[in-house]
């Protein structure tokens, strides 16, 4: 579905991803782990069409991306959440959605978005916040408002960017069946970025790690437990002694 190939990018002398390779299969929850500066971020900035790479290419669904501009893109079938979670604040939960469902599904009646807006709300699990003011959610909250402002845009691919930081076990436990049920349900592809290694290695299918720009390894959880050049430079000797 996604293929990422020789992808480079630099910010002056800076080179941020060297050469990266990697693909997303339809259907599959894939996890892209690193650790900070490793060019996660960059990647999904790549992929979104907000940074142009110096080198290399993006395709989905066999479709080139490289030179899209980030609507483009998104109206191609892409939707990308944020790390640092950004609602519209003056509006209600259920217009921060409508305003996703009016861009993305081509409802031109305001009453309409408002209504698709209120069943994604119901999808992630914030029923009890329709229509009240984005104000009062927590960042549990917050973070599924986000999910559904994606979804209701109609994707087939869902970037997720560190979508579980800064949960509760409780509050991840409810985040990680939620995105199984995006999968199963919804037949939407899932890539996700993530520092939460429980998480990762639970949910992914397939695991790319990326360190100083490029990856260095590449494959299923396990696999990647397993991997002395991970352990060392990302996980830990120590990962999973005490499991």
């Amino acid at each position: 579905m996604l293929r990422v190939e020789s992808v480079s990018k630099r910010f002056g002398g800076l080179v941020v991803l060297r050469s990266v390779s990697f693909r997303v299969d339809e259907g599959a929850i894939v996890g892209l782990i690193g650790p900070n500066g490793s060019g996660k971020t960059t990647m999904f900035n790549v992929i979104t069409g907000f940074h142009r790479p110096d080198a290399g290419e993006v395709e989905f669904t066999g479709r080139p991306l490289v030179g899209l501009a980030p609507f483009e893109i998104a109206r191609a079938g892409i939707a990308r959440t944020f790390q640092l979670v950004r609602p519209f604040a003056g509006l209600t939960t259920t217009d921060n959605v409508a305003a996703a469902v009016l861009y993305g599904r081509g409802v031109r009646h305001v009453h309409e978005a408002r209504a698709e807006a209120r069943r994604w709300l119901r999808y992630v699990g914030l029923e009890d916040a329709i229509d009240t003011p984005v104000g009062t959610l927590t960042l549990a909250g917050k973070k599924r408002l986000e999910l559904a402002r994606a979804l209701a845009t109609g994707p087939r691919l869902l970037l997720l960017d560190e979508v579980f930081a800064g949960l509760n076990p409780a509050e991840s436990e409810g985040a990680v069946a939620l995105v199984r049920r995006i999968r199963d349900e919804l037949r939407i592809t899932v890539l996700l970025v993530e520092h939460v290694m429980r998480v990762v290695m639970g949910l992914c299918d397939h695991v790319v790690v990326l360190g100083a720009g490029q990856v260095i390894a590449q494959g299923p959880p396990a696999a990647i437990q397993a991997d002395p050049q991970v352990r060392r430079i990302y996980l830990g000797e120590g990962y999973g002694a005490a499991r």
